[in-house]
């Protein structure tokens, strides 16, 4: 497609699948082709550096690159001001744009359009008594749609979705194949939850009484929030008595779970295999690297930022960065760690000097 609206250039022969010029790609981008250059060079994939052929845009937006850069094949580069005069690339048309990576979010619905969505409810899903299904939406094979459920308008519901009882979907809300939403949970607009993720479960929550482990029943909502995204295979668990709430914004990975209770704010990254005991908050914009896990009932603030496998059991203060086993400030904990690499060292010198001490006696 071009910026206007219009069809963009085809391949050669009448093949298929969308392509682009690089002044096409310049407009997208807001980016300046190389002086005297018409820019009709065509593009018909996106690929990196090391693996880019003449048919493919590439960038470079790090020095850390200029290895890759050098022997590219790539057709087009997109190329941060900085790198603009970098040697190499021989075959590449330069794009010069401030912030290339960035710059690819204008370039890639262009060449890889989504499948379109079919509205329509397919004779094998099945609807519950008195579910209300808005306008244009989408149910694929298989779907289970719970009574008394909702589904907004324009929403898609992908094959082996299951809703329980009373589950609310807003418009232009997509589950992707084999999600499943417990009754009480309730999405907002504009939601995309990833194939097998699991919304609305019971927590972990049990009472040891008369010999045994009592299961206290789960009697809160889950609720997720406007444009949040959810990856595959992450489960949320609802509220005990209380909610267990997605801010809006919020975007979680995959393999994340969020215990009963917690509280996530708006606009925060949750990243893969992140762990949330019960009643956890995260305040807006906090950001939860990778394998992080949290004991519960504490509050990580406004704005922090939490280092890939941490383990955080105390409160963390707002715009604060932590991590660490336990998490602390990270520099205390960037210098808690090399003090430990050296301990080796150290002992191997205190037992040196222990043993000279016994050779010479008392």
């Amino acid at each position: 497609m071009t910026p206007d609206g219009g069809g963009g250039a085809q391949q050669p022969g009448g093949g298929g699948g969308p392509s682009l010029t690089a002044a096409d790609v310049a407009r997208l981008v807001g980016g300046a082709l190389a002086a005297g250059d018409d820019g009709a060079r065509v593009v018909r994939r996106v690929a990196p550096l090391h693996r880019a052929g003449p048919d493919d845009l590439t960038f470079l937006a790090s020095a850390k690159y200029l290895d890759a850069f050098a022997d590219t094949r790539a057709g087009v580069a997109l190329v941060a001001p900085a790198l603009a005069d970098t040697p190499g690339a021989p075959n590449a048309l330069r794009i010069v744009v401030d912030k290339p990576h960035e710059a690819l979010l204008a370039v890639l619905p262009r060449l890889y359009a989504q499948a379109p969505r079919e509205p329509g409810v397919h004779p094998t899903a099945r609807i519950g008594r008195g579910a209300r299904l808005g306008d244009d939406v989408t149910i694929d094979a298989y779907a289970v749609i719970g009574d008394n459920a909702t589904v907004g308008d324009r929403a898609w519901i992908g094959a082996h979705c299951e809703l329980g009882d009373g589950v609310h979907v807003g418009h232009d809300t997509r589950l992707y194949p084999g999600v499943t939403l417990y009754p009480g949970t309730s999405l907002g607009a504009r939601v995309a939850v990833h194939s097998g993720a699991r919304l609305g479960s019971d927590g972990f929550g049990y009472v040891f009484g008369e010999g045994a482990h009592r299961k206290i029943p789960h009697v809160g909502r889950c609720v997720i929030e406007d444009d949040v995204e959810i990856g595959a295979n992450t489960t949320i668990d609802r509220g005990s008595i209380d909610d267990t709430i997605v801010g809006a914004g919020t975007k979680i990975d995959n393999l994340v779970h969020v215990g009963h209770n917690c509280r996530i704010g708006k606009h925060c990254l949750l990243m893969a295999q992140v762990g949330l005991a019960g009643s956890t908050t995260i305040e807006d914009g906090a950001i939860v690297a990778g394998q992080v896990g949290t004991a519960g009932h504490m509050t990580i603030g406004r704005g922090a930022r939490i280092a890939a496998q941490s383990g955080v059991f105390a409160d963390v203060p707002p715009g604060a960065t932590y991590g660490g086993y336990p998490a602390r400030p990270h520099k205390e904990s960037l210098r808690a760690y090399a003090a430990m690499h050296k301990l080796a060292g150290m002992m191997k010198r205190i037992e040196r000097l222990l043993e000279r001490s016994e050779e010479s006696g008392p």
